[in-house]
């Protein structure tokens, strides 16, 4: 079974700069991975799904620790 997707793993922080479609727009926490490659983030007020891999920017690890981010 494979831990990673895309490079990507559930619990990750990821930046995401989405530049086109119905979800334009910058999001930063936690990523949910999918096998397609495509992700949910979930930031400090919502919850935001689909969104492609390609948009994404990893910022830290998952390293089994829950980090606050309010950025």
């Amino acid at each position: 079974m494979k831990k990673k997707v895309k490079g990507f793993q559930t619990g990750d922080i990821v930046k995401a700069v989405v530049t086109s479609g119905k979800k334009v727009g910058t999001y930063t926490g936690r990523v949910a991975v999918r096998k397609s490659g495509s992700f949910n983030i979930k930031t400090v007020d919502k919850t935001v799904q689909g969104i492609s891999w390609k948009y994404c920017r990893l910022l830290h690890a998952s390293d089994g620790y829950s980090y606050n981010t309010t950025c």
